[in-house]
């Protein structure tokens, strides 16, 4: 490993991958141009795969050596700190999709814009709502990921699941602890850091199995477009960011509403602005840093609290060395 904390040979290690499973590494890879935000220091190690199989193969070879690694799809829902992330990131470009009748089997790495686009095509309706999601389909089923009235547990089936024991089964969308942006593979995911900073195994979705409905190919392709036009008249479409920043509270107004009442559209830490066309929006003005969204998003949240006792939750991701948050040299 190359970066802080090192504890093993990178050099070494990502020639062993090639050989052992033709997989090509890079070492401090810089990730902000792998994530939807555009922040985020280097992997001391970075592979990407390309199929399901690259992806088993490598996720196994790493818990069998005992290497920190984190799965990374699209890189939505996330901001990487700016001091990286200790030991190998897997980019998951695994897009392998079928039909077969009403069902879509999609891999990890299909990005969910296709895979609503590709079930419009079959004349299957169902996953409309996907092209709203920025993600991937593995990231979309970890989160339940929605929008526009639905999320992934309304029309999955099944995900193919490797384990921590290295063995993969089949399990039913019940099976999997589907709640509102809730699933079992967020409490032991791939890559949640321990206290050190350092992530740790957990239970992967590799592919999905989505049950839709025969639908007129027009019918769908007309909500698809109403779609389209509502992101584009209400979210910062083409702005790089992470998606919605914070959860919705159980009950009352929603964590945008939240933030538009305070007034805080357009506060600014930085690079990192809370977006003036949705309030639960942060957007990186491309000269950001994660330590910017980051303080950001923590002074949205203490004023909401102290405005309303409401501590929102965040839904977005902070993934990598965030070691000794928050650090006395970025402090506001």
């Amino acid at each position: 490993m190359t970066g802080p904390g090192a504890s093993f040979d990178a050099i070494a290690l990502g020639t062993d991958i090639q050989r052992r499973l033709g997989v090509k590494t890079s070492r401090d890879e810089p990730l902000a141009r792998f994530t939807t935000m555009r922040v985020g220091g280097p992997a001391d190690l970075f592979a990407t795969v390309h199929n399901a199989f690259e992806l088993r193969g490598l996720v196994r070879f790493a818990r069998s050596r005992g290497i920190p690694h984190l799965v990374l799809g699209r890189g939505s829902n996330v901001v990487i700190s700016d001091r990286g992330i200790r030991g190998l990131v897997i980019q998951v470009r695994a897009e392998g999709l079928r039909v077969d009748g009403v069902r879509l089997i999609a891999e990890a790495g299909v990005q969910m814009a296709r895979a609503a686009t590709e079930a419009a095509k079959a004349g299957l309706a169902g996953l409309e709502f996907g092209l709203a999601i920025p993600g991937t389909v593995g990231g979309a089923v970890w989160a339940n990921a929605g929008a526009h009235g639905q999320d992934i547990a309304s029309v999955l089936e099944s995900a193919d699941v490797l384990l921590e024991d290295g063995k993969e089964l089949r399990m039913a969308a019940e099976e999997l602890g589907l709640a509102y942006r809730e699933s079992r593979f967020k409490a032991a995911p791939i890559g949640a850091p321990d206290a050190a900073g350092v992530p740790a195994p957990g239970e992967l979705v590799v592919a999905a199995a989505f049950r839709l409905r025969p639908a007129p190919v027009e019918e769908i392709r007309e909500r698809q477009d109403e779609i389209r036009r509502w992101r584009r008249e209400h979210q910062p479409v083409g702005m790089a960011s992470a998606g919605s920043v914070f959860r919705n509270p159980v009950a009352g107004p929603s964590a945008g509403e939240l933030i538009d009442q305070a007034g805080l559209k357009g506060l600014r830490v930085g690079g990192a602005v809370v977006s003036e066309k949705h309030a639960n929006f942060i957007v990186n003005d491309q000269h950001g840093t994660a330590a910017d969204v980051r303080h950001l998003g923590e002074r949205v949240r203490a004023e909401i609290e102290r405005r309303h006792g409401i501590r929102l939750r965040f839904e977005v991701e902070f993934a990598g060395d965030w070691s000794g948050w928050p650090w006395p040299e970025e402090a506001a």
